[in-house]
C-alpha cells in the first residue's frame, strides 16, 4: 500500500510552524498512543530542532497500559520527555503543565533579568491529522473553544488560545509527510483514522485490520464477536462477523462494506479493547 496524501495546506502549515518556532517557547508534540513510532512526523525533528520538546501521547485511555509504560520508558532513554494523557477526563494535563514550567524555567529567569516580566510561556502545538490536538487544547483551556472532529483536517488555520496558569498555546493544523513508503506506517494510520477513509479501500483495511489484530491475539476478535479466528482467513472472520451483527443483502450475501465500517470505527472507539499496534523497536520480535 503506497498512499500519497499531502494537500496544498499541509505544505503551508509546515511553512507556518517554521516561522512560528521563533515566536513560542516550547513545542508539544502529539502522537497516537496506539502507534506511537508510525504516528511520529519525521519532519518534525528538522523542523522544531533543539526547541524544548514534550512529546504527549494521546489517547492513552485506547492504548494498552504495559505498552504505554514501555513507551514512555523508551522515551525517556532517548533523552526525550513524553506524557501519556487522555484529555476526554483530563489525564495527564497537570503534569504537561508543570514539565512546561520545567523546561522553560531558565529562559524566563532570563526574560526576568531583561525586566520582562510574567511573560505567558508560550507554546506551539503540533501533530498528525486526527491525533487529539483539539481535545487536548480544550482540556488545557478548560473550555469548549477548539473545533473537535473524529476525522482529519479539522483545524485549518494557526489561532493561539489563553490559557490558565500563564500558559498560551499556538494551534495548528495537523502535518503528514509527502508519502508513505512503509506498508506498516500507512496501514496504522489508516486503522487509526490519520488518513481520510475516503482515500482508501475501506473493504481491504478492514482485512488489514482483521490480520492485523488476529496476529496480536485471536481473543481480540473472538471476545468481541463471538466468533472463532483459529485458522481462519481475515476474509472468513469478516464474514463470520457480519453474520453475527446481521450485515446481509438480498440473497444471504455478506454487506462487506457495511461491517468493514464497523469493524474499523469500534476498533477506532475503543471497543474491541485497549490495543496497541507496535511496541519499541528492542521489544519487536
Amino acid at each position: 500500500m503506497n498512499i500519497n496524501w499531502y494537500p496544498g495546506h499541509m505544505k503551508k502549515t509546515k511553512e507556518s510552524i517554521k516561522k512560528s518556532l521563533s515566536m513560542v517557547d516550547i513545542v508539544y508534540e502529539l502522537i497516537d498512543a496506539r502507534i506511537p513510532y508510525s504516528s511520529r512526523n519525521p519532519e518534525i525533528d528538522n523542523i522544531v530542532g533543539d526547541k524544548p520538546r514534550i512529546l504527549v501521547m494521546a489517547k492513552k485511555d485506547l492504548a494498552n497500559n504495559m505498552a504505554n509504560n514501555l513507551w514512555e520508558k523508551y522515551f525517556e532513554n532517548k533523552g526525550i520527555k513524553s506524557v501519556a494523557v487522555n484529555s476526554v477526563n483530563n489525564d495527564g494535563i497537570k503534569d504537561i503543565i508543570n514539565m512546561s514550567y520545567k523546561l522553560t524555567e531558565e529562559k524566563m529567569k532570563a526574560l526576568e533579568k531583561k525586566g520582562i516580566k510574567n511573560r505567558p510561556i508560550r507554546a506551539i502545538i503540533i501533530g498528525i491529522p486526527n491525533v487529539g490536538k483539539s481535545t487536548l487544547i480544550n482540556s488545557l483551556s478548560k473550555r469548549k473553544g477548539a473545533k473537535v472532529g473524529n476525522r482529519p483536517g479539522i483545524t485549518k488555520a494557526n489561532q493561539w488560545i489563553k490559557i490558565k496558569g500563564n500558559l498560551e498555546l499556538l494551534d495548528t493544523p495537523g502535518i503528514l509527510w509527502p508519502k508513505f513508503e512503509d506498508k506498516d506506517i500507512a496501514l496504522n494510520l489508516a486503522f487509526t483514522g490519520a488518513i481520510k477513509d475516503e482515500l482508501l479501500d475501506t473493504e481491504t483495511l478492514a482485512l488489514e485490520l482483521v490480520k492485523k489484530l488476529n496476529s496480536m491475539s485471536t481473543e481480540i476478535l473472538s471476545s468481541r464477536y463471538g466468533v472463532s479466528t483459529d485458522g481462519k482467513s481475515p476474509y472468513d472472520i469478516i464474514i463470520e462477523i457480519g453474520h453475527k451483527r446481521g450485515c446481509v443483502v438480498k440473497g444471504g450475501e455478506i454487506d462487506f462494506l457495511k461491517i468493514s465500517n464497523i469493524l474499523l470505527d469500534e476498533f477506532r472507539k475503543g471497543q474491541l479493547g485497549k490495543i496497541t499496534l507496535e511496541l519499541p523497536p528492542e521489544n519487536l520480535k
